[in-house]
């Protein structure tokens, strides 16, 4: 039951992409994504012989553009996934809570997570958790955009925080150049709900966040709502 595991890096948007496959099947599911590295991630999966079945996206982003659909012409077996709450008529599974994807011997399972977007989910692979913009390494996602919800989004990282300590946290971003942190570190450690932070003060603490909007929203969330095939048009 040995896992490929490769977190990948975009550096303009500050943005993960996880690609995930399992050694002996070589079924593969990519996470996130981001149009700027489309040929390094078709080179990878194509170097690593890799079939993949799955290209995630964790919500409809507004800071990058996918390349879920460039990604699906070029690898005809795969199937864009997004949560069942995303506005999209362009994916293939529109996914729910507790849902699961299959990929060799290996599982990855749907947990809802709204508040940065109203559609955001995280996946659970193992002892991981690739949590999207809502938990972030001693942070969090915003909320102010996208039908965002402080309140909503202190229920999904509560909900979060039910995972095994031990289990890994893998955000969709880091402006810090951190790669990983634990369900452990974040009740601890993190800024906005760390040690006990309760839900009131967690909502007065996102709500005070002043943040200019992504540079790209205007741009990003239209493409990414067709699952960024406007990209393959131009």
């Amino acid at each position: 039951m040995s896992l490929l595991f490769r977190p990948l890096f975009e550096k303009i948007s500050s943005t993960y992409t996880y690609l995930l496959a399992d050694v002996d099947t070589k079924e593969a599911i990519i996470i996130d994504a981001v149009d700027e590295t489309q040929q390094r991630d078709i080179g990878l999966i194509e170097e690593l012989g890799l079939d993949l079945r799955y290209i995630v996206e964790t919500h409809v982003h507004a800071d990058h553009i996918t390349s879920s659909c460039p990604l699906k012409q070029k690898f005809k077996n795969a199937k864009i996934v997004l949560g069942a709450a995303n506005p999209v008529a362009c994916a293939d599974i529109l996914i729910k809570e507790g849902e699961s994807l299959n990929f060799g011997s290996h599982q990855m399972v749907a947990m809802t997570t709204p508040g940065h977007t109203d559609g955001c989910m995280s996946y659970v692979v193992d002892d991981k958790i690739f949590t999207g913009d809502a938990l972030l390494i001693r942070s969090c996602g915003r909320c102010d955009f996208q039908g965002g919800s402080a309140e909503k989004l202190y229920a999904s990282i509560q909900k979060m925080f039910t995972l095994p300590d031990t289990t890994c946290v893998y955000p969709a971003h880091d402006y810090g150049g951190r790669t990983v942190s634990s369900i452990e570190e974040e009740k601890q450690f993190n800024e906005m709900i760390g040690n006990g932070v309760d839900k009131e003060e967690f909502v007065r603490r996102v709500n005070a966040m002043v943040l200019d909007l992504p540079k790209k929203i205007h741009v990003a969330v239209p493409a990414n709502q067709v699952c960024g095939s406007k990209i393959v048009a131009d």
